[in-house]
Parts: structure tokens; C-alpha cells; sequence
């Protein structure tokens, strides 16, 4: 979803505050993390039925009570993300997002960091492609804190210069950094190939052109049209009752004024109709690889089809088609992966792969098989059994804190995917068919159209692709 935001508060030191913690928060944070060890997942999914209301401001209040550890999970959800950034100006919601907790009308960057590290708790913000999300966590004891802190950020942002200049430079060195890296700096190219003329083409953080023309006033033109609390969810999850959440809201964010939300104009992203091939020269050993065309969003009907038909393809790990011949039976790479990011409009399918130079054409013949193969044959039963079974499983653990909670409910909601998703999921993924699989293969894989980036050695690999 993005780069967190620069300093998540309580999520590691922060090198100018001065960190105050008291030996019985030190011990409560502990048993604590034992006791989160302990979270019985069994029938958990069944019982999550959240209260829903709408604040007189029109802020959508989510509240689910989970008493078994003294422990809240504020977290608000923005309906404002990277796909709303202005054009060419790729960069300004993570900066939004960035320099929340940099100082408030009412509290310094400082005082933000010492007052949840005394405590033991963690604020932060975080902006992703669709939505950006803030959050504060703390024991039950202090809520009162974790409110006022998480509204502070929200509602009274100073924007100061300096923190601007400083975490602007912050990002642009960490851009520099990652075009060092060749996995990133194929996806980049691939996102650019797949989304002309929409803003997923562009990172999260912006690129350094991007990023190099935001301005201070962008970032406050953004926060002034976007952080409205009509345009929020707030997801209040832990040790608190339904009453007490819904005072602590009005109390905190009763006085925060409902405002125009902006039309959104972004359009659905154009599929591509051919191949389109990028070569990127790098003096390497190994060509980094990454092919794929578009996806779904998450809200395509076809989702739980999609995700059982790519797991048996190359998101189940060794159990996978692709790592069985690509990396077991050809030894063409160490590791390889499929992905569908199922966004509010649809996203994109990738695989993604490292395979030695002179292997390279041997490896994207193997990919293409692959898609091309699950495409005209139905899977095993082995094999669709294996993937739900993975699937249906592992989702409980999705479940199994109070942060992963609040996150997946509020993404819920953003998706209006309706609450009974908790316990139904594991029931769409069984319902799943060879037929479906195979459909969904055929409708939403495409071995003659996509985009290819190749990164390495172009020369000696020799790309015929």
C-alpha cells in the first residue's frame, strides 16, 4: 500500500525526541506481547459483528469490542490516497500523510513522540494508492491519550517549513536509494508501461521529478480538500464498550466540520491491447523480470476465483505452478511469485522472478507456458483442494490483534464489502469450482497481451520477447 509515513511514532526511535519510558510500561507492553500469543483464532471470524453509526459530521464510526486484552486500536481510514495527487505531482498525499505527527497547533514533533513513547504506545500515518490511514494504539488506561493524540494529527496539522524541507529531502534520498535496486526499479517501469495516463502509474513517494515540484502549499491544498471527516472511517477495536467509543468520538472529533468532498474524476485504467517491451541496461549478473498485464478491483465479483486460481499458479509458494517448473524442474531462479493488486479500480497482475542472464528468454518462455496452461486445462483436485485449504486456513490468522482487525475491517468498509465478510469468507473460497478456476484463468490472464521489463545485462541476454 506506500511507504509508512517517515516517523511512526513508537515504531522505533525517534532521533529528536528524548524516549521516556517508565519500567511498569516497559512490563505492561511485554505481558502484553504474551498475551497476543496466546489470541485464540478458532470461531474468530464468526463472531466479528462491529457496531456501525454515522457522526453528526458524517464521519463513519466502526466499533468492535474485543475484551480479552486491555488494549484500543484507533484507526481512521482517509478516502483520500496517491490516486488523488495532483498531476505530475505525484508524491503530496505521502507527504500529507508524512508530516501529520511532524507538529500540531497545540503539540510539537517532540511532544508527540514523548507523550505516546511514555506510555508505550505508537501513532503514525501512512498514505497507500486509494486511501491513506492514521492510527494510535495504547493500553485501555490511557484511550483518552491515544484520542487525543490521533485527533490532534488529524484535525490540527501545522505543516511546519522546515519539517516540509527536511522530510521532502528525506524521501528523495530514499527514491535515490531504491533506483539502486533492481526489483524496484522494474516494478517502476512496469507500472509505468501498464498504467499510461492514470496516477497508479506513478509510486506512492513520488519519483524524483514528481516530488521535486511539490510545493508546501500543495500539501496544505491537499490536507484542506481531502481531510474532512465526511471522508473518514474511524475503526475503534480492543477493550472498550460501544458507549464509551461513542462519547470518546463525539468528545475528540465532535467539534472536526463536515466539508465539500471533491468529485473524483479518476477513471478506470485502460487495459493494454499489444506487448509492450522495456530493456533496462544494468551491469548485473541476473535479469531481474517482471511481466503482467491488468487485474481486477476488489470489489470484481470474480475475486475469490482469482485469488484460488493464482495461488495455484504462483502465489502458494512451493506448492505453486511456477516455482514447481520454473525453479524445481527448469533451476531458472531462485524464487518466483504471482500477484493480483485488487484495488478500488482495477489494479495489476504480475510475476515477478531473478534468473541468470543467459536464462532469460528460457524464463519468460516458462512464465507464459504457465499462464497459458491454467488457461486451457483445469487444475487437479489435489491442487484446488491444496489452494483452498491454504487460503481458508490462514485467514483467521489475518484476525489475530487488534491492529490487524481495525486494519481489515476498515478495509471492509472502504470496499463495502458488508460485515457478514468475516464470517463468509472461508465459505466463497469453498464454493470455488475447477470451472470457476479455470474461467477466471481464461478471463483474466492474457499470455499475448502484456507488458514485459527486463533489468540486467540486455546485451548478453539477448531478449527476443
Amino acid at each position: 500500500m506506500g511507504k509508512e509515513s517517515r516517523n511512526k511514532r513508537g515504531q522505533g526511535p525517534d532521533p529528536r525526541s528524548i524516549q521516556r519510558r517508565s519500567v511498569p510500561s516497559l512490563l505492561g507492553l511485554v505481558q502484553c506481547a504474551v498475551l497476543m500469543m496466546c489470541i485464540p483464532t478458532t470461531g474468530l471470524a464468526a463472531d466479528i459483528a462491529p457496531t456501525r453509526f454515522i457522526a453528526p459530521n458524517g464521519m463513519t464510526v466502526l466499533v468492535l469490542e474485543q475484551h480479552f486484552l486491555p488494549i484500543v486500536e484507533i484507526h481512521a481510514l482517509i478516502k483520500a490516497g496517491a490516486a488523488q495527487d495532483p498531476p505530475e505531482k505525484a508524491g503530496v498525499a505521502n507527504l500529507v500523510a508524512s508530516l501529520l505527527d511532524e507538529g500540531t497547533t497545540t503539540r510539537s514533533s517532540r511532544q508527540l513522540a514523548e507523550q505516546i513513547d511514555f506510555v508505550g504506545g505508537s501513532l503514525g500515518a501512512q498514505a497507500g494508492e486509494d486511501y491513506t490511514t492514521a492510527s494510535a494504539r495504547t493500553l485501555k488506561k490511557d484511550i483518552d491519550l491515544g484520542f487525543t493524540l490521533l485527533a490532534d494529527i488529524l484535525q490540527r496539522p501545522t505543516f511546519p517549513k522546515q519539517e516540509f524541507e527536511r522530510v521532502r529531502s528525506q524521501i528523495l534520498g530514499e527514491i535515490s536509494s531504491d533506483n539502486d535496486d533492481p526489483g524496484h526499479v522494474a516494478m517502476k517501469a512496469f507500472n509505468q508501461l501498464l498504467f499510461q495516463n492514470h496516477p497508479y502509474r506513478w509510486p506512492v513517494n513520488g519519483t524524483e521529478e514528481t516530488l521535486g515540484k511539490v510545493t508546501l502549499a500543495d500539501v496544505q491544498n491537499f490536507y484542506a480538500k481531502e481531510y474532512l471527516p465526511n471522508q473518514v472511517i474511524l475503526t475503534i477495536v480492543g477493550d472498550v464498550t460501544v458507549d464509551q467509543a461513542t462519547t470518546l468520538v463525539q468528545t475528540y472529533f465532535g467539534s472536526w466540520k463536515k466539508g465539500m468532498v471533491q468529485p473524483r474524476t479518476v477513471k478506470k485504467p485502460a487495459a493494454i491491447d499489444k506487448k509492450i517491451v522495456q530493456l533496462i541496461e544494468k551491469d548485473l549478473t541476473q535479469s531481474t523480470i517482471v511481466i503482467g498485464h491488468s487485474g481486477i478491483s476488489r470489489t470484481n465479483p470474480d475475486y475469490y476465483a482469482v485469488i484460488v486460481m493464482n495461488h495455484v499458479l504462483g502465489a502458494g509458494g512451493f506448492s505453486s505452478r511456477l516455482m514447481d517448473t520454473i525453479r524445481d524442474k527448469q533451476g531458472l531462479a531462485y524464487g518466483i511469485t504471482s500477484h493480483y493488486d485488487a484495488r478500488a479500480l482495477p489494479g495489476s497482475f504480475w510475476i515477478n522472478l531473478q534468473t541468470r542472464t543467459e536464462t532469460t528468454n528460457q524464463a519468460i518462455s516458462g512464465v507464459l507456458a504457465e499462464m497459458k496452461a491454467i488457461r486451457e486445462a483445469p487444475v487437479s483436485d489435489q491442487e484446488l483442494a491444496d489452494a483452498k485449504a491454504f487460503l481458508m486456513g490462514s485467514f483467521p490468522l489475518r484476525l489475530d490483534s487488534t491492529s490487524k482487525l481495525a486494519q481489515v475491517l476498515v478495509q471492509v468498509e472502504f470496499f463495502g464489502l458488508g460485515f457478514d465478510y468475516f464470517s463468509q469468507y472461508q465459505k466463497w473460497i469453498e464454493r470455488v469450482t475447477k470451472e470457476d478456476v479455470q474461467r477466471v484463468a481464461k478471463q483474466y490472464l492474457d499470455p499475448q497481451h502484456y507488458a514485459l521489463v527486463v533489468v540486467g545485462n540486455i546485451t548478453k541476454a539477448k531478449v527476443r520477447h
